[in-house]
């Protein structure tokens, strides 16, 4: 069945570079199978056809977040945007970060009526605050690193958590904000650099080992990838730049390990009562053991991203997947919590 789509990207967050890269991919490929697809920039409005064709050239992400000035600027263009948004059966949410992330425009959204793809108001709130996802996590029994909230001394991390810590932005994603601290002398810098992205900051103690991810679509927990950067953590650039990382899917793991990180994802998505697509983060620590990391509601769909590396080691294509976010999205367009109205 053919059906009117607008792809939400852009947006105002650190990852909007991102959300620009993913939407337009994904414009494209849900046109590819039959639909009536609008691509809206949130920030610029409805794209014209030569926007479309310079965002498809490529080369939208740079190595480093845009300036957080500049975002703060667009926020008032945002709002207008918002109200005029084109006729649509479905709303595809390829925002990153931010409002388009965090339940604010989820909420927004409920009360059009109209269906979107991804988690509701309230899962998108509760994943986007590292914090309370970490609590949650530990009372459905998937592990997670032990860490500290902001303002903290010296002593109290080295005492608690002990060094290296990781010091990051209660409410960002793409490790923008994030730091790894080897040294205790180091800790007031990379605290005061996180707060200029969010006004809660997180101290996690570092966890060593494989960088892990497990994508789940629907119910179903897709095969496992692991991440080797050529940073020590998997940052921004690693992330969004051709050859900084490898990416391998499925993981080496055994048929026990892969089992046992799938029906943790799988924990953590039903804990934070996520819906339609999500991706889950996860360490395997030299021990074996697995410390979940945080999960993606709205998971990055560029060319380097991880969940159609996932879908494709599956056997499904990029359209298909789409197809498939959009059908999940129309399928529970009458649920209250739930990725529609």
């Amino acid at each position: 069945m053919k059906l009117r789509i607008a792809v939400l990207m852009g947006g105002t967050s650190a990852e909007r570079d991102v959300s620009l890269a993913s939407g337009i991919r994904i414009t494209e490929a849900l046109r590819s199978v039959g639909h009536e697809v609008v691509a809206v920039d949130t920030v610029a409005g409805v794209l014209t056809a030569a926007d479309e064709r310079k965002l498809l050239a490529g080369g939208v992400v740079k190595t480093a977040p845009p300036d957080s000035q500049a975002l703060i600027r667009m926020n008032a263009a945002m709002q207008g945007t918002l109200k005029q948004l084109p006729q649509a059966d479905v709303l595809f949410l390829a925002l990153h970060g931010g409002q388009g992330e965090d339940g604010t425009l989820q909420a927004l959204l409920d009360l059009t009526g109209v269906p979107y793809t991804g988690s509701g108001h309230l899962a998108s709130a509760l994943a986007m605050d590292k914090d309370l996802s970490k609590h949650l996590f530990r009372a459905a029994g998937v592990p997670t690193a032990d860490w500290l909230m902001a303002p903290v001394t010296v002593d109290q991390v080295q005492s608690s958590l002990g060094f290296p810590v990781v010091v990051k932005p209660s409410k960002q994603g793409s490790t923008v904000g994030l730091s790894v601290v080897k040294e205790p002398g180091d800790l007031p810098r990379a605290i005061e650099e996180a707060y200029k992205h969010d006004d809660e900051v997180m101290i996690e103690k570092f966890i060593s080992g494989r960088e892990l991810t497990v994508g789940i679509l629907g119910n179903v927990a897709l095969p496992v990838g692991e991440i080797i950067a050529k940073h020590e953590i998997y940052d921004y650039e690693c992330k969004y730049t051709p050859g900084m990382a490898v990416e391998e899917f499925p993981a080496k793991l055994s048929e026990t390990e892969t089992r046992t990180v799938q029906e943790l994802a799988r924990k953590a998505f039903d804990a934070l009562k996520l819906k339609g697509y999500a991706r889950i983060d996860f360490r395997m620590s030299p021990d074996g053991t697995f410390q979940c990391l945080e999960a993606n509601t709205l998971p990055g769909m560029t060319q380097t991203s991880l969940i159609p590396q996932a879908a494709a080691a599956a056997g499904i294509t990029f359209p298909e997947l789409c197809e498939r976010i959009v059908r999940l999205a129309m399928a529970r367009g009458g649920d209250e919590e739930g990725g529609g109205a």
